[in-house]
């Protein structure tokens, strides 16, 4: 029997660059994390919004939400993974962020297909900066020991744990989908990029 894929959708707090909640912005005619939750849906067998307690009382009812378990508040998008795992210590994470209004979901099914299950995690590489982006990643349920042991050492960043553990590295078709937008002005950008997108 095939295992389960659940999807996670990552909040994140209020960026200071952006200056408002990115989970909260309007690409496609509703908010973001409402937007790649749907997407999600396409792949995985369950999706949720892993958010904050405070983000937790916005999120319409018919979808679900998992908020940060209280140890693992404000250690940034490894809260998200780690209560996920707390729940469902046996499943594997497709993981998204509200970062990446390009993402699309043939971007993540080519991902979910390129996964090698043997791997412990995989991700979106970025060439050009060398870098991986934990935001756009699988982590299976071998890896959540590792990050709980990081956790215990107060490391909390998902790029060093991709790295730490040699994780697979995809390299996206369509490279220009992984910009993550992070600025008021990048974010103006995007949205008129998309809206002339949909209108053609």
């Amino acid at each position: 029997m095939k295992k389960e894929l659940y999807g996670l959708v990552i909040c994140g707090g209020q960026s200071k660059r952006m200056g408002t909640d990115k989970s909260l912005i309007d690409y496609y005619g509703k908010p973001q994390r409402y937007y790649v939750y749907e997407m999600l849906e396409w792949i995985c067998d369950k999706v949720f919004i892993c958010c904050n307690n405070a983000q937790k009382e916005s999120i319409t009812e018919k979808y679900k939400s998992l908020p940060d378990l209280p140890q693992y508040e404000n250690i940034g998008p490894m809260a998200g993974l780690l209560t996920a795992f707390n729940y469902y210590p046996n499943h594997d994470f497709l993981v998204v962020g509200c970062d990446y209004p390009y993402i699309t979901t043939k971007d993540l099914k080519e991902f979910v297909k390129s996964v090698k299950p043997d791997e412990m995690a995989s991700a979106f590489y970025n060439p050009e900066q060398e870098i991986y982006e934990p935001l756009l990643g699988w982590y299976s349920h071998k890896s959540k020991n590792e990050i709980q042991r990081m956790y215990g050492n107060n490391e909390f960043s998902l790029q060093q744990f991709l790295k730490e553990n040699e994780a697979g590295k995809y390299h996206s078709a369509r490279p220009k989908n992984l910009v993550s937008v992070d600025t008021p002005e990048d974010c103006k950008i995007a949205k008129d990029s998309i809206i002339r997108k949909i209108q053609i």
